[in-house]
């Protein structure tokens, strides 16, 4: 199941109190002070994974909860410190102030870790007060409790590619076809309803990250279907692929129309959209009739030619031209804009 959004509580741990201890020895009636510090409670530290897409690990645990410091010991013994509790959480994650919806950390490759919560410090065992005036304390501190806060995850995925189309577009039927995915396929609108994230293995042992979202609809930017859980997803790929079904199911569309509406709904969502580089593959094309469908859409196509694919993901067709265009696209050191009509 793909999760993108919770709320949970972090509780740092509480430091171990120090205590009250003597030094007993046979010839020593009155050895003095012996008790040990606590030790310091445990923090709370997200730390993204690469390994992680996803955060359905927190769907039915949402107190998290960090190991207590260990009381002092005898013979001036300093209690253990409590183990950190390292929370893993996918890249892409932002970590917001559940009252106030203050972004609070963005993790990113350049920025993975952070401490959320401190925990608390040991308390003083009585040897700590000993002083030249006061040879016996007969006094000791408890620990301190750790940092308690609410925090909201929100996850935006990072992706390399993300595809984009309209509901039912053949989105992931070229996702399984490309990559390991194995996502769930209808002949209906809305198959998938959270986004996939997988990865190509390309012959040069390189990987290329894809992020299948779901079917996007006109008017998405003002939240309709789910238009803004969707489009958020997209603000991290640094490239999109165009997924147009060369046949839309309804009769007063067309395969242009559905490519302008797409990118409409982009632009009014954010313009970050207008900096990503982009392809589009004209896909059902192996379909009768498909001919004619194709040679109107390439005469009115409004981009630079080297940026339209024509591909059926169902037979395969068309693919590897699709997927290199992918790889040079991630080599590239900074995305043209899609306004421009760039190259991928």
């Amino acid at each position: 199941m793909f999760v993108d959004q919770v709320k949970v509580k972090t509780i740092a741990g509480k430091g171990g109190n120090g205590i009250v201890a003597w030094r007993r020895e046979k010839f020593l009636p009155k050895g003095g002070p012996y008790g040990g510090n606590g030790g310091r409670g445990a923090n709370v530290i997200f730390e993204a994974d690469a390994g992680i897409y996803s955060l359905e690990s927190f769907r039915r645990k949402r107190i998290l909860r960090a190991q207590n410091g260990q009381p002092g010991g005898t013979n001036l013994r300093q209690g253990k410190s409590g183990a950190h509790l390292v929370i893993k959480v996918p890249f892409g994650t932002l970590i917001k102030d559940q009252e106030s919806g203050e972004i609070l950390h963005d993790f990113t490759p350049e920025d993975s870790k952070w401490i959320a919560c401190t925990g608390g410090k040991g308390g003083k065992g009585n040897n700590f007060f000993k002083t030249s005036t006061n040879r016996a304390p007969n006094r000791c501190t408890e620990g301190t409790l750790g940092e308690e806060k609410d925090f909201e995850l929100e996850l935006k995925l990072i992706a390399d590619v993300g595809l984009v189309g309209m509901p039912n577009a053949g989105k992931s039927t070229l996702m399984t076809k490309i990559t390991h995915a194995h996502v769930k396929i209808g002949a209906y609108p809305f198959t998938t309803l959270t986004p996939n994230l997988s990865y190509i293995q390309c012959e040069d042992y390189s990987r290329i990250l894809v992020a299948d979202i779901p079917g996007i609809l006109e008017n998405a930017h003002k939240n309709k279907g789910l238009g803004i859980e969707f489009l958020k997803h997209i603000e991290r790929t640094s490239t999109l692929i165009f997924v147009i079904d060369v046949f839309p199911e309804e009769e007063e569309r067309d395969a242009l129309g559905d490519l302008m509406i797409l990118r409409k709904e982009l632009e009014a969502y954010s313009s970050i959209m207008l900096e990503k580089s982009f392809a589009v593959a004209l896909n059902k094309c192996d379909k009768l009739g498909a001919e004619e469908k194709i040679e109107a859409f390439k005469k009115a196509y409004p981009f630079d030619p080297s940026t339209l694919f024509v591909i059926s993901a169902l037979e395969e067709e068309g693919l590897p031209d699709l997927i290199e265009s992918m790889r040079l696209s991630k080599a590239k050191v900074s995305a043209p804009a899609f306004s421009s009509a760039a190259y991928i």
